[in-house]
């Protein structure tokens, strides 16, 4: 089986469904690809998920009645999982046209088998690294200067850094709302950042979050491509060699 440990988890699944021979299928073709995996067989539960949990992948069951469609609806609503990927199990045609047009990215028409589900999340694969990626925050410790306006230079170290922003620990304590410019280097491949931010929280322990308000297009850029190869790291061996050539 595939080594999906905590550590090599790309990321959440939802499956919601009644279906013992679908859960079990969907299931074993999630853990494949490194995802956890929680089964529901009540919507008014996965809404519940749905609106207490981060997802990059949530899969709903049309046998389940009218209230399938509005699952759908609701996950694109969520502030944290309107861009999760969706699929919809469906038994006929018209189930999968209406999914679609219930904004589900994918479809799955029954009868299932193993080797239809693999084909259909290896077409799926560079959206849910690109899901996981948006949300992944990688720990790493490097020096960092803030500069503000008019104010001496404050040092410090990262925590943290993701796509959006980062937290930083400093010897002179940041607080909320404060504007700053944040000066860093990260290794292998070496990246010079620079970026404006914004404190958005902060501790009696020095440390604060910095929300990137502006970066340069190329280093935003180059940002993420570094945080990919991060997260690439990270999952099992037989993930990144079956999916290798998948686009992220």
């Amino acid at each position: 089986m595939t080594d999906t440990s905590t550590s090599k988890l790309i990321g959440k699944a939802l499956i919601v469904s009644e279906d013992a021979v679908t859960t079990r299928l969907l299931s074993e073709a999630m853990e494949e690809l490194a995802l956890s995996v929680e089964v529901c067989g009540k919507i008014a539960d996965a809404l519940d998920r749905v609106n207490h949990s981060k997802l990059e992948v949530a899969v709903i069951d049309l046998s389940l009645g009218n209230q399938a469609i509005l699952f759908l609806e609701r996950v694109r609503a969520s502030a944290s999982n309107r861009t999760a990927i969706t699929f919809a199990i469906t038994n006929n045609s018209a189930q999968t046209a209406a999914a679609l047009k219930g904004g589900s990215a994918f479809t799955l028409q029954k009868p299932l088998t193993i080797e239809s589900i693999r084909h259909t999340f290896k077409a799926a694969y560079g959206l849910i690294v690109r899901e996981r990626r948006r949300y992944f925050r990688y720990p790493i410790s490097v020096p960092a200067a803030a500069s503000r306006k008019g104010q001496s230079e404050i040092f410090g170290k990262t925590i943290n850094i993701s796509e959006k922003g980062m937290a930083l620990s400093t010897s002179t304590p940041l607080t909320s709302g404060a504007e700053l410019k944040i000066q860093f280097s990260l290794p292998d491949p070496r990246l010079d950042l620079t970026a404006d931010c914004k404190v958005c929280w902060h501790n009696d322990k020095g440390q604060a979050g910095l929300l990137f308000v502006f970066m340069a297009s190329n280093l935003a850029s180059e940002l993420q491509a570094w945080l990919a190869r991060r997260l690439e790291e990270q999952l099992p061996d037989a993930v990144t060699r079956k999916f290798q050539s998948s686009p992220t």
